[in-house]
This record gives C-alpha cells, sequence and structure tokens, in this order.
C-alpha cells in the first residue's frame, strides 16, 4: 500500500439509521487500497463498535482515519457526556446503554473491550462533561 489517506466521518448521536455506514466506508478503501484481509477485520470491527457507541453514548462526535504504507490509525473525539468510570467501561458486559436501544440488539457492553482487542495500540481519555477521544492503531503488516 503506497497512499498516505486522511479521512474524517460526522457521526451523530442517535443516529441508528445510518450506524455502520462511516464502518462500510472505511471496510472499502482499505480494501481498494489492497490492504491485507486480516488487517481490514480488525479495523472494521474496531470502527464499527466506536460508531455505535457515538450513535448510542455520544452528543455526537467523528472518526478520523489516517493510513499510511505501514499502519492505519482513527481517531475519535465526541462532544460528551464523557465516561464517569473508564475502568468498568473497559469491562465486557458492563454497560450503560438505555433498554430501548438493547432492545434494537445493540448496547451489550462489548464496545470499547473489542476496540482494545482488535487494535495494536488503543489509548481512551474521558472527561465528564467534555466527551471521550480514542486512539486506536492498526499495524498494516497484520
Amino acid at each position: 500500500m503506497s497512499a498516505a489517506i486522511h479521512e474524517r466521518y460526522p457521526v451523530e448521536k442517535g443516529a441508528f439509521e445510518t450506524a455502520g455506514e462511516v464502518s462500510g466506508k472505511i471496510k472499502r478503501i482499505l480494501r481498494k487500497l489492497g490492504v491485507a484481509s486480516p488487517v481490514i477485520r480488525r479495523v472494521s470491527v474496531a470502527s464499527y463498535e466506536v460508531e455505535l457507541n457515538l450513535v448510542i453514548h455520544s452528543l455526537g462526535g467523528y472518526i478520523e482515519i489516517d493510513i499510511a504504507p505501514d499502519a492505519i490509525t482513527l481517531i475519535v473525539q465526541d462532544r460528551g457526556p464523557g465516561i464517569p468510570n473508564l475502568d468498568l467501561a473497559m469491562q465486557e458486559g458492563w454497560s450503560t446503554a438505555p433498554d430501548e436501544v438493547r432492545m434494537l440488539g445493540f448496547g451489550a457492553g462489548m464496545g470499547l473491550p473489542n476496540m482494545k482487542r482488535n487494535a495494536d495500540e488503543f489509548d481512551i481519555q474521558s472527561e465528564v462533561g467534555v466527551g471521550t477521544r480514542i486512539y486506536m492503531k492498526f499495524y498494516a503488516a497484520g
């Protein structure tokens, strides 16, 4: 892969009807660039999980992707409300999703753990009342 690409996609709060579109665009770009399938799978899982978290839990935000020959980086920023307890939020199965979201089949509490598991580098910073920033890096060699 020789391209260097930077894209930024907005994600709106509560936009369930379009949830998954950004991660689908990212997947198509990576396929077109010839990124290895195992890497595409890991980036796709993480980008879908973070996109759904923006739709379910945030007041809206964006997903940025930087694609370089050696790595793919996702930077995600939302406009709040922030995560009061990151240790709890990182536990598999722990969720603050409301019942109406769970009835749609979302909010099982696997989003953040799946992001961390699929990324080669993962960092999350959150401030209550301000927002959350997530950094994920995936090495292109797989």
